[in-house]
């Protein structure tokens, strides 16, 4: 970027000319057609269908005169001041010259992309494409509504060269550390592995806590609990005190031993102790000791901001922070939210006025306070956008009264409810602790009456139904006083477990990286989306846990690039960035001191590439594994021991759905027995006389019916369904097992076959290449037709599917469907991760099988092509 970023943008004070022609550049066709209904007729709308120019991806975007040069492979001239190398990404050329021509019939050019940094740089970059020769002008909004639309395009202003060269540092600083330590990463652990400056961080949060379970040693401690009555009112108390000493609780242990922490003077009971105690406490008189009242007040949460939203979306919604952004994004490009990348909680007095107007009107003015409600961020960088997350305009539209469906509507209504419940009064409660006396034991009872519900009415946190949730919230004690006798109903004594440090799920690593400042709210989707893509991490249920890649990368990361994983130093670089947009420190001096200074990356890669020994890296440091090395392979984690006959070596893979912390030393052994075993049949199957074995793969226990050979190269297999033990399968289970896939019939439109099968992630039914899980009610052996067909039908969430065009047949290697798809530029046709464009002079219909094969193995050549040209 060079001083042209400080396009003049001519700012108008007056309304444009209604005879003169102005276009309206957007990113995306949705928010272009929200915004074209409050433009006049003479202004014309366009998307530019997100960025129109971005570095390099791949050997093959590089221009030919620069091919040659060492930096081309950055994608940025670290000898010329790291000036980047920008090209039109494929496919975009198209969009460009549409709006070259638009341009042509123009007055003036106004460009409305998005006001974070990112739609700031979007803007620039137009302009150094288009080259207009007429007044650009940039404007601004936080909401598609006609107020904003219109006062937008009476306050424009020129493109913001500071957030535009924040914009451009971050990518160079990405692209930095993504292309020079990611090739080391291929040499030392595996080809087509990655790093990046955020992700890595990430990562490495994700594995410490792996490492904490592994490390995690479980303590047993006992105590009781009593079912009282006071009159007919029944109530709970737990054992706390035994003869003036506290009872030993989970948080009086120490997670790495298992033993008590130093210092702790409590008591911990056995099971035989608390047996006894528990018989002594049978006979005995109980009285109450005390009782403590006191007044509870809670305030409502502040407004959603990006990183709250992703949460609550998780939390409450079940959405991925993926799935949560594209919902938002849609929300506010159709004008019902304000924009949805922000890190600002504050509410405009337009909204202000909106919330208090729905508080009055919904749930009575004795919701209301006196004033507004103010929030204000704690980062004082915070900059994306200038306003929380909320509903759109000077009235908030109901959510009932929208027309929107499904997860779209749900998304919404926590917006609003939270938007709402932002500016109603605090809850008030009553909190009681009460003592209860037995001998020389104390028991406690607790409770807690909600006064006035007050914000609590319209939301509450991590629930989905506020009157539910309130009544979840109440334990009400029956009336005591000091000195009443209650009676035992009943007494037990209960043993417990102390648990292992709880996996981050989505909404808890989102609040980890912001605590941390890591990234920014635009990052935090797609950081962890990139995680789960490259299979760094894979989702349990909810739970994100480290592949034995992803703890191969961060241990690589850790013992020879620390500073890049720091949470610290990642925050720091965060500070520097925002300080290079506030222009409080200059960009260029900062990137050769991060890449070519004395310490910088590329001294750090070149001094320490040679002293990386491969065989290291790719072995996993698993201490509570004995005996055995964990390894990293290009089919994904094995293990390896020595055998006992002859020291011959056992290799064995460990299915990818054992995490490293689960992966013990009876696990582990099972593993190596199938593996040390090999082949050999369980029985025979009752129709062929086939041999059928189970056998151990990458993705768990399978059964194999038939061996291997050259007439038959994949015979018929079936997964181990989970909590089997594949050391006692029956002939019997593996015939169930092996009748997958069903065929349930032909689909009446497209006469394609309906599959009904188990796969990696549980059972399913299939169309061609549309997949639909089973719901729990129903069962892969026994579903018909007719419910398959109901599931296909059933649109996926926060996803579009491709639309069939034509049926091809099966690929010849694998039988997998082979289809041409209609996509937003063409019709194109697919197999596993490789698409293939179809040529603009054919049509879909005339696609054959050998065509479709022949333009997948041209593009499968260009991206092996790509790969080895990174490196």
């Amino acid at each position: 970027m060079d001083s042209s970023c400080n396009v003049k943008t001519n700012v108008a004070k007056t309304k444009a000319s209604s005879s003169d022609i102005h276009l309206v550049i957007v990113e995306s066709p949705t928010k272009a057609k929200t915004i074209k209904k409050f433009l006049p007729k003479n202004f014309i709308v366009q998307a530019s269908v997100g960025h129109v120019r971005d570095l390099p991806q791949s050997a093959a975007d590089i221009p030919k005169s620069v091919k040659d040069e060492e930096w081309s492979k950055l994608g940025v001239n670290v000898e010329k001041d790291f000036e980047p190398l920008y090209v039109v990404p494929k496919g975009k050329t198209k969009v460009i010259n549409e709006l070259k021509q638009l341009l042509k019939e123009a007055d003036t050019l106004y460009l409305a992309t998005d006001e974070d940094r990112e739609g700031e740089s979007i803007s620039w970059h137009l302009t150094e494409l288009l080259k207009p020769k007429v007044p650009v002008k940039r404007m601004v909004f936080h909401e598609i509504t006609a107020t904003a639309i219109k006062r937008a395009l009476e306050e424009t202003r020129e493109i913001d060269s500071r957030l535009v060269r924040a914009q451009e540092t971050r990518r160079i600083l990405d692209r930095l550390v993504g292309y020079t330590i990611s090739p080391l990463i291929w040499k030392k652990i595996a080809f087509g592995l990655s790093a990046g400056r955020v992700q890595s961080a990430a990562l490495r949060m994700i594995v410490d806590r792996e490492r904490e379970r592994i490390a995690f040693r479980k303590a047993i401690y006992w105590d009781l609990a009593a079912e009282l009555k006071k009159g007919k009112e029944p109530f709970d108390a737990k054992l706390t005190v035994v003869g003036g000493k506290k009872v030993a609780a989970s948080r009086d242990f120490d997670e790495t031993t298992g033993k008590l922490l130093d210092g702790r003077d409590v008591l911990l009971l056995s099971e035989g102790e608390a047996k006894k105690l528990e018989a002594k406490l049978k006979g005995a008189s109980w009285k109450v000791a005390s009782i403590e009242e006191k007044p509870v007040s809670s305030r409502p949460s502040a407004p959603f901001i990006t990183s709250t939203l992703q949460q609550e979306g998780n939390r409450k919604l079940g959405l991925s922070s993926r799935e949560t952004m594209r919902l938002a994004q849609s929300l506010y490009e159709e004008g019902l939210i304000t924009y949805m990348r922000t890190d600002s909680p504050s509410l405009s007095k337009e909204a202000l006025e909106a919330a208090r107007s729905c508080v009055s009107t919904r749930f009575g003015k004795e919701y209301l306070p006196d004033s507004p409600r103010v929030y204000t961020s704690k980062d004082k960088a915070a900059q994306e956008a200038h306003e929380a997350i909320r509903p759109a305009g000077s009235e908030f539209v109901h959510p009932d009264q929208t027309g929107l469906s499904s997860k779209a509507k749900e998304l919404y209504e926590l917006i609003w409810m939270r938007t709402v419940a932002s500016q109603m009064v605090d809850a008030q409660k009553k909190s009681v602790s009460v003592k209860i006396e037995a001998e020389d034991c104390v028991f406690n009872a607790s409770g807690s009456t909600i006064i006035f519900p007050g914000y609590l009415r319209a939301y509450v946190e991590g629930s989905d139904d506020p009157s539910a949730a309130l009544q979840d919230r109440e334990t009400i004690l029956p009336a005591m006083k000091v000195g009443d006798s209650v009676d035992l109903s009943k007494l037990e004594s209960l043993e417990h477990e102390t648990q292992p440090p709880a996996r981050f799920t989505e909404a808890s690593i989102v609040r980890e990286l912001e605590k941390a400042g890591i990234g920014r709210p635009s990052t935090y989707a797609s950081i962890i989306a990139t995680l789960v893509d490259r299979d760094y991490v894979r989702k349990n249920g909810n739970a994100l846990v480290p592949t034995y890649t992803g703890m191969a990368v961060t241990q690589l990361m850790v013992r020879h690039f620390s500073d890049l994983v720091d949470s610290k130093f990642t925050s720091q670089m965060e500070k520097s960035l925002d300080e290079i947009a506030e222009g409080k420190r200059e960009w260029l001096p900062y990137l050769k001191e991060f890449y070519s200074g004395k310490q910088g990356l590329k001294q750090q890669v070149d001094e320490r590439e040679k002293k990386i020994d491969p065989t290291e890296s790719r072995t996993l440091d698993l201490p509570h594994l004995k005996g055995v090395e964990v390894k990293i392979g290009r089919y994904g984690a094995y293990v390896i021991q020595a055998g006992k006959k002859d020291n011959e070596e056992v290799h064995a893979t460990i299915p990818e759905d054992i995490s490293p912390a689960d992966l013990s030393a009876d696990k582990l052994q099972e593993i190596l027995e199938l593996a040390a075993e090999g082949p050999k049949p369980i029985g025979k199957d009752p129709k062929t006389g086939g041999n059928i074995y189970c056998l151990s793969g990458r993705f768990g226990p399978y059964v194999q019916l038939g061996e291997i050979t050259e007439e038959q190269p994949k015979p018929r297999r079936a997964s181990v369904p989970k909590g089997v033990d594949p050391r006692t399968v029956t002939v019997e289970q593996a015939v169930t097992w092996l009748a997958l896939p069903r065929e349930l019939g032909l689909h009446p439109e497209t006469k394609v076959p309906i599959l009904a099968n188990n796969g990696r992630f549980g059972p399913y039914v299939q169309m061609g290449t549309d997949y639909r899980s089973l719901k729990k009610e129903d069962d892969v052996y026994t579903i018909g037709l007719e419910r398959a067909l109901e599931l296909i039908n059933t649109p996926k969430v926060g996803r579009s599917t491709a639309k069939v065009l034509k049926e091809l047949g099966k690929h010849p290697d694998d039988e997998k469907p082979l289809q041409v798809l209609e996509g937003k530029f063409g019709p194109y046709v697919k197999h596993k991760s490789v698409s293939a464009s179809i040529p603009k002079e054919t049509k879909p219909e005339d696609v054959t099988l050998e065509m479709a094969l022949a333009l997948l193995k041209e593009r499968a050549g260009q991206k092996k092509g790509k790969g080895k040209k990174k490196g």
